[in-house]
């Protein structure tokens, strides 16, 4: 074999990756450096009606600890319509939220059926119980600030935006271990890339924890969409409305139980993530939507595509160089082969329930690529539920 073609795999696959990770923050960091900050928006004259949209499936132990945390923030009760869905709960997450006594002023409506239809369809029901200009749309495991609805409106001010993502954030504590720590960076550093998405153009899929959008801008997904959230933001986005970010309005979510239980929210994430590609082809015509696309593209498309292919071809490719040159190739060998040791050794370690911090993210980060390509297999073979399967939470 040449060895120029290794070397093009190398190279190529060493660039998707630098790129997918590092390259894209450092360009949207750079080209942010020389632009004019966005003009702040004006506060509303009057605060806009919100409808809130709860979907729980099976979260008795938490949904009414949701309803008073929902209830108790800065929002006036004469503007809130709160709707939670239960559909298919059978632990008594029903008869929680239906005998739930909301706060005077605040209307409260509780939808209950047997059958179980996944996210998209109890969405779409809670829509139609609902006729308020704004809907704001947050996971019954998770908690909002106190100021979170009012930021969130207040983003609405803009007549350009569509809908306003709000900032997942993970409980994460010293002792906690690969799982609770990767996901804990991983979604720190995500924060950073969608801020800076939306002080360019728009951010690209936001996250079902804490999402506003206009009603007008509402389509009805496809109930048998995955990614429900992804889908709707992208939609929306399609559309020429900007999706905005408010990262003052945030969603605190506990951490994943352990790394199988992430890897499990992941292959279901990374299977969506096909499933929506495949419904927004339009969206990859750079030259027609733009400054979308490009953000599109280098944050997600890459992610989910070809930096996941890239990480077998880098190792494959940097050993037959290795073999046949030694020298400089065998030193990134070598680099290669400590960083998936050291992911080997983070698998053990939990396995043991042992905790070593400096294998946390070589250990989360295969285990993410591992995910986004079962993912794949998942989708390609119509493996994956709508239902989505509960991912035991800390």
């Amino acid at each position: 074999m040449s060895d120029q073609m290794p070397k093009f795999i190398f190279w190529i696959s060493l660039a998707l990756l630098f790129y997918s990770f590092v390259g894209y923050g450092l360009l949207l960091a750079m080209v942010l450096w020389f632009r004019r900050p966005r003009a702040p928006i004006p506060d509303f004259v009057q605060l806009p009606r919100l409808d809130v949209i709860v979907c729980a499936f099976n979260e008795a132990s938490t949904i009414e600890s949701k309803l008073a945390n929902t209830f108790s923030l800065d929002y006036p009760h004469a503007l809130l319509h709160l709707v939670v869905v239960t559909d298919g709960s059978h632990d008594g997450t029903d008869l929680v939220a239906g005998a739930f006594v909301p706060p005077a002023g605040i209307q409260y409506t509780h939808l209950h059926q047997s059958e179980r239809q996944g996210k998209a369809a109890a969405i779409q029901r809670a829509m139609d119980a609902s006729s308020n200009p704004i809907v704001v749309s947050t996971d019954a495991n998770t908690h909002l600030n106190h100021e979170a609805l009012r930021l969130l409106a207040g983003a609405f001010a803009d007549p350009a935006v569509g809908a306003v993502a709000g900032e997942k954030r993970i409980v994460v504590s010293g002792s906690d271990d690969a799982a609770a720590a990767g996901e804990g960076l991983y979604w720190r550093y995500e924060s950073a890339l969608k801020r800076m998405d939306a002080e360019l153009w728009s951010v690209v899929g936001a996250a079902g924890e804490l999402l506003a959008f206009r009603r007008e801008t509402f389509e009805a997904v496809p109930s048998d969409t995955i990614i429900e959230d992804f889908f709707l933001t992208m939609r929306i986005a399609q559309k020429g409305w900007r999706v905005a970010y408010q990262p003052q309005a945030f969603a605190l979510e506990t951490a994943s139980a352990s790394v199988s239980e992430e890897l499990k929210r992941k292959i279901r994430i990374a299977a969506g993530g096909w499933q929506a590609m495949s419904r927004l082809l339009p969206l990859l015509n750079i030259f027609h939507f733009g400054v979308l696309s490009f953000q599109y593209i280098s944050h997600r498309v890459l992610r989910w595509t070809l930096a996941p292919l890239a990480l077998p071809l880098l190792y494959g490719s940097n050993l037959w160089l290795a073999w046949k040159h030694g020298d400089g190739w065998l030193f990134f060998f070598v680099l290669q082969t400590v960083f998936y040791l050291a992911a080997l050794a983070g698998w053990m370690l939990e396995k043991k329930q042992i905790k070593c911090k400096a294998l946390f993210i070589p250990y989360y980060f295969c285990t993410m690529h591992y995910a986004a390509l079962a993912g794949f297999f998942r989708w390609v073979r119509n493996k994956q539920s709508v239902l989505w399967e509960r991912a035991e939470r800390r």
